[in-house]
């Protein structure tokens, strides 16, 4: 049973507790079953975030304050 951290395997495309497959081969921890089942989803949405991100990216435009 896990302690309540879920894990997505990448390379099944399923959810997993702790005692699940190689951190090389899944994404997380996340608290739920739920955000588990999402961690692709998740993960494109960060990494979007992250490229428009102007204190990260030289190319995304500055915001205006």
């Amino acid at each position: 049973m896990s302690d309540g951290k879920w894990y997505f395997n990448t390379k099944t495309g399923q959810v997993e507790g702790e005692e699940g497959a190689r951190a090389a081969d899944r994404l997380g921890p996340y608290d739920t079953k739920e955000q588990a089942a999402r961690a692709l989803e998740i993960a494109a949405e960060r990494t979007k975030a992250w490229d428009d991100d102007p204190d990260w990216n030289d190319d995304a435009p500055a915001s205006e304050e």
